[in-house]
């Protein structure tokens, strides 16, 4: 690898325009070199505001040319393991957006073509690398809990209107192209940063229901899961309410700790017959971190938290919880 990594980036849609794209240009030993988008105008336009000296309509175009080293693949989980195949197969390491893709086999099979071609692969579990999920691990790691006993979350949104009862339903409710509803798309983030903090989840079962029928999709989901050291938990992902809510609470022998997924709130320490709050906010370009810990590793230099491997797993609890749903409406991607 060569002293600055230079990244290409399939699909620049809404996701990088400020969470991630930016990141590469500012991250250290990294230059943005190139960028694309189905829709020649849309790559070019994008191109000319960041700044960015490259665009293309055809992926292969950007995955094969000499002077991208990694490539960036923000494009919906269905495409996700098909362009991971086509990267890999140039030797080139691969970065992927969350969730890794629509089911545990297709994480499997980029996992396999990316060892089979000795190429690092890398998700977009960004939250591993945030200031604020990395205090609540310091704060687990320091025993002011005690040992975690159990863990509750809940995430609870009102509908929106444009997401509602339309002929054209964002992707992200669409199964075929996102592999569920929301919470494939935010639960996941969650059951990742367990992982992060707690190791793997060892069993699990749940439930999903679409009680609204506004769209295909899973629109309430309840689970109750065992890591592997023991510690139990369940969570209940709501996109039916007409409540906003969003909590993790972790409880110890000595103590509990809140914080959200999502939300900038404090986390809460209750401990000692006190409680305390710590306020840590977001840099302004939410994955910055993140991708420079991918460079940092791929230079030798540093690790980074989230591979294929560990995002696989989330994958895999979150097909276990939405089995029954997903065989009673035919959802199928292998």
């Amino acid at each position: 690898m060569p002293k600055t990594i230079r990244w290409g980036i399939i699909g620049c849609g809404d996701v990088t325009e400020k969470k991630s794209g930016p990141g590469f240009q500012k991250a250290k030993n990294s230059e943005l070199i190139a960028v694309m988008r189905r829709t020649s105008e849309k790559a070019e336009d994008y191109a000319r505001r960041h700044k960015v000296p490259k665009w293309y309509d055809d992926a292969d175009k950007l995955i094969n040319d000499p002077e991208i080293d990694a490539v960036y693949i923000a494009t919906p989980p269905e495409t996700h393991k098909y362009y991971t195949l086509r990267v890999s197969a140039v030797g080139k390491p691969v970065y992927v957006e969350k969730p890794m893709a629509r089911s545990f086999k297709e994480c499997q099979d980029m996992i396999s073509a990316c060892k089979k071609n000795q190429v690092l692969l890398f998700c977009a579990y960004y939250r591993r690398s945030l200031p604020k999920f990395l205090k609540v691990k310091e704060l687990l790691e320091s025993g002011i809990i005690g040992d975690p006993r159990s863990i509750r979350v809940v995430l609870s949104q009102m509908p929106q209107a444009d997401q509602y009862g339309t002929d054209s339903p964002p992707w992200r409710v669409i199964p075929q192209i996102s592999g569920g509803g929301f919470f494939f798309d935010l639960a996941s983030h969650t059951l990742d940063l367990l992982d992060f903090y707690f190791g793997p989840i060892s069993s699990v079962c749940g439930h999903a229901e679409n009680q609204m029928n506004s769209y295909s999709a899973e629109d309430i989901v309840s689970a109750s899961f065992v890591f592997e050291n023991g510690i139990v938990g369940n969570g209940l992902w709501c996109f039916t309410s007409n409540i906003e809510e969003d909590l993790v609470e972790i409880v110890g022998q000595n103590g509990k700790i809140v914080f959200s997924t999502f939300s900038l709130e404090p986390i809460t320490i209750h401990a000692k017959n006190k409680q305390v709050s710590i306020k840590i906010d977001h840099p302004e370009h939410i994955q910055q971190p993140h991708i420079q810990s991918i460079i940092d590793e791929l230079l030798g230099v540093g690790k980074c938290p989230s591979h294929g491997e560990t995002a696989a797993r989330t994958s895999r609890v979150m097909d276990q919880i939405t089995e029954k749903w997903r065989t009673s409406i035919g959802i199928k991607f292998d």
